[in-house]
């Protein structure tokens, strides 16, 4: 097997890994509003807030707004 070709495997399974590792998850709030994440969101007791990421910025919500946060399968 060339280098070339175990590089380009390598870099195939790797990509699959990080595929794998996110959880989409869809945020309810209590108004109704879904939001889909690309990772299960954070959720910090002591602050009280639920924080996630959407196109690229951090986004925080009361958790007290938020319905549920439910898995995408």
């Amino acid at each position: 097997m060339t280098l070339k070709k175990l590089l380009s495997i390598v870099a195939i399974a790797g990509c699959g890994a990080l595929a794998a590792c996110s959880t989409p998850t869809e945020v309810t709030t209590v108004d109704g509003q879904k939001t889909m994440t690309a990772d299960k969101p954070e959720i910090n007791k002591k602050d009280g807030f639920v924080t996630y990421e959407k196109d690229g910025k951090e986004v925080k919500v009361n958790s007290a707004e938020v319905r549920s946060i439910e898995e995408v399968k």
